[in-house]
């Protein structure tokens, strides 16, 4: 979501209270400067509420996000000019993970795109949403319209139970049951029209609702009255992310990395892997082809302490590379990572050791995710 330049340039400015600013402090939350926002990290716990999310439904406030509507003649090929996505196979009421990427194939943003009527919505990230707006509009063609949202709040509700909780209240020309993972529709909640997704960040399965800023605590009220769900906040949400193996912006990628090296292959899309005609194609065009001298792969620990982003890996003596994200899994109960380290030491099952507190701890490279994702994808 964001890089540690930029939050630390965003949190000299002053903080923009999300639309829920005054719903979540009276709900308790402890709230602190993210992404140039004042948001919750935590209410009852940072530990309790991961574990109600896996077993239960958690209402994580998002609206920090970035949501951009483009429309306008030649949409598809204007778009597939600045993203490595293939807009051909897109269809209505489907979205997809892509990336915007620098003219050296950087990472400066990863999105999520979605097929609505004659138009394209875009959800990028909040630190990053106005670089990206502006990287956008110097892109795109003047005839391409580009509308920022900034009038809609993004609620996810995420958990086993979050398909029963939201049904109870999401009226649609089908069910809700009817969305599977990747999949939208539009819908209403007590009279308010809403965009409601097949997604998250947890790992869960769960659904990401855009919604009217005005509508945002009548709703969150509504959603949190259900006896599975309660608000949950940023620590939380990392934790979670962090045991999905799902990587955070400006930590697990950056202008200074490649998709290839992240292991974001599935950002490019087949054909434009081949033909390019996108930001960076000769680089990764060429990455695919001879592969990279670093990848990004899971790291377990052993014992119980964890380790931090920029930790410094090695092999003996030989330092190969450093951890991105990392912290304790409350699920699987042991210290867990990801990391950059050289190829020929990327291989699951690889014996490392990363430096904590001045003391080398053994680890593991581990296939990602730590704890299996539990998308619905269909019966």
């Amino acid at each position: 979501m964001t890089d540690h330049d930029t939050e630390d340039h965003l949190e000299d400015l002053p903080l923009d209270p999300l639309p829920l600013d005054a719903w979540h402090r009276a709900k308790g939350a402890r709230m602190v400067p993210f992404a140039g926002y004042e948001m919750p990290i935590q209410y009852e716990g940072i530990v309790a509420e991961h574990t109600w999310t896996r077993e239960n439904v958690g209402l994580f406030d998002v609206s920090h996000m970035g949501q951009l509507l483009l429309s306008g003649p030649g949409l598809d090929a204007a778009v597939e000019a600045v993203l490595p996505i293939d807009l051909s196979t897109l269809k209505l009421g489907q979205q997809r993970y892509s990336l915007l990427l620098d003219e050296d194939g950087g990472v400066l943003d990863d999105l999520m795109v979605s097929r609505w009527p004659d138009a394209l919505y875009l959800v990028v990230n909040g630190a990053t949403k106005w670089d990206d707006i502006g990287t956008l509009r110097e892109a795109l063609p003047d005839d391409i319209t580009l509308n920022h949202l900034d009038d809609r709040a993004l609620l996810a509700l995420q958990g086993p139970k979050a398909a029963d909780a939201l049904a109870r209240h999401a009226d649609g020309k089908y069910p809700l049951s009817a969305l599977t993972f990747m999949r939208f529709g539009l819908f209403t909640i007590a009279g308010h029209e809403v965009t409601i997704a097949r997604a998250g960040y947890t790992g869960e399965d769960g659904f990401e609702i855009s919604l009217p800023a005005a509508a945002a605590a009548e709703i969150a009220d509504l959603l949190c009255g259900e006896p599975e769900v309660k608000p949950i906040g940023l620590g939380a949400r990392d934790s979670l992310r962090l045991e999905a193996g799902l990587p955070l912006y400006g930590h697990d990628m950056s202008p200074e990395t490649s998709p290839i090296e992240a292991g974001l292959i599935f950002g490019i899309n087949k054909r434009r892997r081949s033909e390019g005609g996108f930001p960076g194609a000769d680089r990764i065009i060429r990455e695919i082809a001879e592969g990279t001298r670093r990848k990004w792969v899971g790291l377990r620990l052993d014992g119980r302490l964890p380790a931090r982003e920029g930790a410094e890996v090695f092999a003996g003596d030989d330092h190969i590379g450093t951890v991105t994200s990392g912290g304790f899994s409350p699920t699987l109960g042991a210290p867990i990572a990801m990391a950059y380290v050289a190829a020929a030491h990327a291989a699951p099952g690889t014996a490392i050791e990363v430096e904590v507190r001045g003391k080398r701890l053994s680890a593991t490279v581990t296939p990602t995710p730590f704890v299996p994702h539990r998308y619905f994808r269909g019966s």
